[in-house]
């Protein structure tokens, strides 16, 4: 149990972002790109309904007949489209007329919508940077994988080893819901991992710096994550508190010198 002579470095719970700066996954904009896709256009006969093709172009998406198609629509929504609205597996999200957007989905390889691909939906799978963004989990830039996706830290499954939490769920985002529970994989903290000694600036789990434990920089070594400094194992010697967030302490072992 943590006894009196052990201290407590206190943690910001999460990253907070206000509704100003973040953008999780915006989904009027093609996968991985800044700027919102042209206007598709619809040939004579043709309709934005589910079952058309659509053949791209560069950051431009045209109705074309479907023996020259590169995707298929499977739904038409609301512009932006409300949770839900696009199904799970859809690759793109075209803002097309009226006020409408459509959900497409590739007729072949590759699917930026699967798991892990980067594009799409948000959901458990898929790699995040720290700003919320979805990223190729086969690229650099992400910090964890998501496994659920909840409205707070207490809703997280047991497999979360940090969270990611904001402000403000960016309107359009595909689930509304503002914590994103990451698991094991990518720059989250795990049991077993070495880190050197945290400096007074230090506010977020995420801020904490990961070493080899062979590293003569290695400070302690991760004992477990719990809800309190009194459930760390019995050999933890140090904690960490990031307040708010699931399983907020971080046990810690000193690693011998």
């Amino acid at each position: 149990m943590i006894t009196g002579s052990r201290r407590a470095l206190p943690l910001v719970a999460a990253i907070a972002v206000t509704a100003g700066v973040l953008v999780l996954a915006a989904v009027v904009v093609r996968a991985g790109s800044a700027s919102p896709v042209a206007a598709p256009a619809a040939g004579p006969g043709l309709r934005w309904e589910p079952g058309a093709c659509v053949r791209g172009s560069g950051e431009r998406y045209d109705l074309t007949p479907c023996n020259g198609g590169d995707s298929e629509v499977v739904a038409v929504t609301a512009d932006p489209p409300g949770p839900g609205a696009c199904p799970d597996d859809v690759d793109d999200v075209l803002r097309i007329d009226g006020g409408r957007a459509a959900c497409v989905r590739n007729f072949l390889d590759p699917h930026p919508g699967a798991p892990g691909g980067g594009g799409g939906v948000l959901r458990p799978g898929d790699c995040v940077a720290l700003d919320g963004r979805e990223r190729p989990c086969s690229e650099p830039g992400w910090y964890g994988r998501a496994v659920a996706l909840v409205r707070t830290p207490s809703n997280c499954p047991a497999t979360t080893l940090d969270t990611l939490t904001f402000d403000h769920a960016a309107p359009g985002t595909l689930t509304g819901d503002a914590v994103i529970c990451l698991g094991a994989g990518g720059k989250v903290l795990d049991k077993g991992m070495c880190v050197t000694e945290p400096g007074p600036g230090v506010v977020t789990r995420s801020a904490i710096n990961r070493v080899s434990c062979a590293s003569q920089r290695a400070w302690a070594r991760v004992t477990g994550f719990a809800e309190s400094a009194k459930s760390c194992p019995d050999s933890s010697e140090r904690y960490l508190e990031a307040r708010g967030a699931y399983r907020p302490v971080t046990c810690l072992r000193l690693v011998s010198k």
